[in-house]
C-alpha cells in the first residue's frame, strides 16, 4: 500500500487502486500512437498489482505504523509465480506484460540465489516464447511495456503526492520512443504533461483511506481500522498547456 503522512494521521491508498489510477491515465492516451493491443495493455496495467492484498500478511513497521510499499519486499519467488500464472486467465499478452513488470522490479535479484536466477531466466524465456506465439516483434513488446511503466510511474507520482510546487517540472520517464515527458502544475491547478500525449482534457481519481491513529498494536487492528476508515476521493485534471 501507499502510505502518506497527513495532518490527521495517515492517508492510505491500496496498491490495486493505484493500478486502476494508472489504467485511467492509460485510457486517455492519444489513440494515433497507442501501443500494440491497446485495450489488453490497459487491462495489464489495471491488474499489474493484483498480488498486493493489504488485508492479509504483515503490513506494519516495527514501530506499528502502516507499512509503505517502499519499505518492504518479499524474498520468495512463489507469490510472483502465482501472480504471473493468474494473469494467464486474461491471455498471453497480459501475462507477457505482467512477466516483464515482475522481471523489471526484481532485476536486483539476479545473482542473489539459484532460485531467483532460475525464476528470472524462466521469465525471459517465456517472454520470448509468448512474443513469438503472438507474432509481435520484440521492439513493439518493449514499447507497450514502456507505456505500462510510464502510466505506472505517473500514477505513483500522483498517489505519493510528488507533484512539484511553483510550476516546476518533474520527469515521468523517457522510455516510450526515447521521448522525455515532464509533469507540472498549471496556474489554474490543473496538471499538464509536456509534450502532450493525450487526446483531450480529462480527470482521474483514486480513493484513499484516512486513518486517525498513528500506530497499531497488530495487523488485525490495522485491517479493522482500514475497513472502517472514512474514504476520500483524490482527483486530478489534466489539460494541455495553451
Amino acid at each position: 500500500m501507499i502510505v502518506n503522512l497527513a495532518q490527521e494521521g495517515w492517508e492510505v491508498i491500496y496498491h490495486r487502486a493505484h493500478a486502476l489510477l494508472a489504467a485511467q491515465i492509460a485510457g486517455h492516451w492519444r489513440k494515433s500512437d497507442a501501443p500494440e493491443r491497446f485495450y489488453e495493455t490497459i487491462a495489464a496495467i489495471s491488474h499489474h498489482d493484483d498480488l498486493e492484498k493489504e488485508w492479509e500478511g504483515n503490513e506494519l513497521t516495527e514501530a506499528g505504523a502502516p507499512l509503505d510499499f517502499t519499505l518492504g519486499r518479499g524474498d520468495s519467488t512463489e507469490p510472483l509465480r502465482r501472480h504471473i500464472s493468474n494473469a494467464r486467465y486474461r491471455g498471453r499478452w497480459v501475462t507477457l506484460l505482467t512477466s516483464k513488470h515482475v522481471t523489471y522490479l526484481s532485476q536486483d535479484k539476479w545473482g542473489s540465489s539459484k532460485e531467483w536466477d532460475d525464476f528470472l531466466n524462466e521469465q525471459v524465456q517465456n517472454q520470448e516464447k509468448w512474443s513469438k506465439e503472438l507474432g509481435i516483434e520484440k521492439d513493439e513488446v518493449e514499447r507497450a511495456y514502456q507505456f505500462m511503466l510510464w502510466c505506472d510511474r505517473l500514477s505513483l507520482i500522483l498517489a505519493q503526492k510528488q507533484i512539484p510546487d511553483d510550476q516546476r517540472s518533474l520527469e515521468i520517464t523517457s522510455g516510450i520512443d526515447d521521448q522525455r515527458y515532464d509533469l507540472h502544475q498549471l496556474n489554474n491547478g490543473h496538471l499538464t504533461v509536456e509534450p502532450w500525449p493525450f487526446g483531450e482534457e480529462f480527470t482521474v481519481n483514486v480513493e484513499a483511506c484516512c486513518l486517525s491513529e498513528l500506530k497499531f498494536e497488530n495487523n488485525e487492528a490495522l485491517v479493522k481500522a482500514l475497513q472502517s476508515a472514512p474514504v476520500k476521493i483524490l482527483t486530478w485534471t489534466f489539460s494541455e498547456k495553451e
